[in-house]
């Protein structure tokens, strides 16, 4: 769960431009002759061109998938990272590789993805004061786990907090282009109110790209210290031996450059995937649980805090037990919330839309295309399994306190019925 891959179905489906293909060669030789890499920072320029952030080659690196440019932009900028909890669980292995501190930051009740302001400036403080080093912030313009939409006028406070305390700030947009009701949500870069202090990462691997492809992309402020930085984070690819596959460079070019084809097919996908998500929460929150209404992304965070005493009852006592219990009773896998920088303690865990869809690509491809996936039986019988599951832990009796007088085992006390 460190980097994104094939075994998480949380992640995207492969896209519209390169599904059906077996192999990265196969795409390339239909696409005609082998790209470069060059040919990858070009289309990644016109990507984020039309999205209003103006960018030149000069200012792009390619990497062989999100884990590895992020590992190299902290080797490359040094000190402690910041992380908003929950976030996405790729974040988290890279500063404890390096020998470095990874600190949690709240985020505010009503979304995910950037950290509250204020906790934001008492964390780097308190961090300061014990001697630490915090140098860079971490954020995510669409929340994985939660499947939330930070506002504007969330990113702008967060930023704020974070260019006074000196921090660099990495936008993790590898979600961007995914919210289910475009018309409703506009998802907007940090970059564009904060063009000299934002480092843009995008992993395309499961957005763009199938998961099992690894390629990212950052894009650096055209600044002195932008283009310093970008260069230490390209010594430390190389000092990795991080280079991203050439079979690669071609379907990455192509998709980069949006087809029609896969600008529809992109959008199908969301819509289906908010389709089943907006009805997952709706079950969730009908059998107790608590979780935010997802607008983005592939996933949502439920809370099961209120089944605590029930869930006690069955010896599910944390998240890698609430995880190895809901695995084995649902027809997909859900991930605990301590993969992505919740408590142990905390009974959250991610719910992929991907599994509501069906339990394969092959199987989840007719939903991505109906007009109506609700009415198709795979992510019927998904959601009805995991409402299911869901109203058995909420209608479960919470363990019976003992008779009066009773002993119970292991405190030495007495206690009686109310």
């Amino acid at each position: 769960m460190g980097s994104r891959g094939e075994d998480d179905a949380g992640f995207l489906e492969p896209s519209y431009a390169v599904a059906g293909f077996a192999a990265a060669a196969e795409l390339r030789g239909r696409l005609g002759d082998a790209a470069r890499e060059e040919d990858v920072v070009a289309a990644a320029c016109g990507y984020w061109g039309r999205r209003g952030l103006g960018t030149r080659p000069e200012h792009v690196l390619v990497a062989p998938g999100g884990s590895a440019l992020l590992l190299a932009l902290l080797a490359a900028r040094g000190g402690d990272v910041l992380v908003p909890r929950p976030c996405a669980a790729w974040w988290l292995p890279q500063a404890p590789l390096l020998g470095r501190a990874a600190h949690p930051v709240p985020t505010p009740a009503a979304y995910g993805g950037v950290p509250d302001p204020y906790a934001l400036l008492e964390t780097v403080r308190r961090v300061r004061r014990e001697g630490g080093d915090p140098r860079l912030l971490v954020l995510g313009v669409v929340d994985d786990p939660t499947g939330t939409v930070p506002g504007p006028e969330a990113i702008d406070a967060a930023l704020e907090a974070a260019a006074g305390c000196g921090l660099t700030v990495v936008a993790d947009e590898s979600l961007r282009d995914t919210p289910h009701s475009p018309h409703h949500f506009l998802v907007l870069s940090p970059a564009h109110a904060y063009p000299d202090d934002v480092v843009v990462l995008s992993d395309l691997a499961g957005a763009l790209l199938p998961a099992g492809w690894p390629l990212a992309l950052a894009r650096f402020p055209g600044t002195p210290a932008g283009r310093a930085l970008r260069a230490r984070t390209a010594d430390a690819l190389t000092a990795q031996g991080a280079r991203p596959a050439a079979p690669l460079f071609a379907p990455a070019a192509h998709a980069l450059a949006e087809p029609r084809a896969l600008r529809v097919g992109t959008r199908a996908s969301a819509r289906a995937h908010g389709i089943v998500a907006r009805a997952a929460h709706a079950r969730a929150t009908a059998a107790g649980a608590l979780a935010l209404p997802p607008r983005a992304g592939r996933s949502l965070l439920v809370d099961l805090g209120p089944f605590r005493e029930a869930l006690a009852a069955r010896g599910v006592l944390d998240a890698v037990d609430l995880e190895a219990d809901l695995g084995a009773r649902l027809p997909f896998p859900v991930h605990g919330g301590h993969r992505f920088g919740d408590p142990l303690t905390a009974l959250r865990v991610r719910v992929p839309t991907a599994g509501l869809l069906g339990p394969s690509p092959a199987a989840r491809a007719p939903a991505l295309t109906s007009p109506d996936p609700l009415a198709l039986p795979e992510p019927r019988r998904a959601l009805s399994m995991f409402e299911a599951v869901l109203r058995d832990l909420a209608a479960a009796e919470p363990p019976h306190a003992p008779a009066p007088g009773h002993r119970q085992e292991g405190t030495g006390t007495g206690k009686g019925t109310e």
